[in-house]
């Protein structure tokens, strides 16, 4: 069992910045994949970055080169840093990881607002 925490988000206007953090507990040995995924009201959850135990990110194309995923592996958290931040941008964010087996682990979510 992993159990993930987020933090960080709020309310920003467009052009701002937040960063979201995510601490993982438990049995974090097993990570391979990390990610930030987001949920807008009436759309489906779509991942929007992800970094690998090897440090390989991915992004979708709606935020690369605003946003940036980053990993503390001491601290077994990993960080998205949101920059020039949209309305669009504006959704439920959920940090998820995978462990061997495979499993998938999901936080609480933390909410992004962002007003023009």
């Amino acid at each position: 069992q992993v159990q993930l925490v987020e933090s960080g988000g709020g309310s920003v206007q467009a052009g701002g910045s937040l960063r979201l953090s995510c601490v993982a507990s438990g049995r974090t040995f097993s990570i391979y994949h990390m990610g930030w995924y987001r949920q807008a009201p009436g759309k489906e959850r779509e991942l929007v970055a992800s970094i690998t135990s090897g440090g390989t990110t991915t992004y979708v194309d709606s935020v690369q080169g605003r946003f940036t995923i980053s990993k503390d592996g001491a601290k077994d958290t990993v960080y998205l840093q949101m920059n020039s931040l949209k309305p669009d941008d504006t959704a439920i964010y959920y940090c998820s990881v995978v462990v061997y087996g495979p499993y998938q682990y999901w936080g609480q979510g933390t909410q992004v607002t962002v007003s023009s």
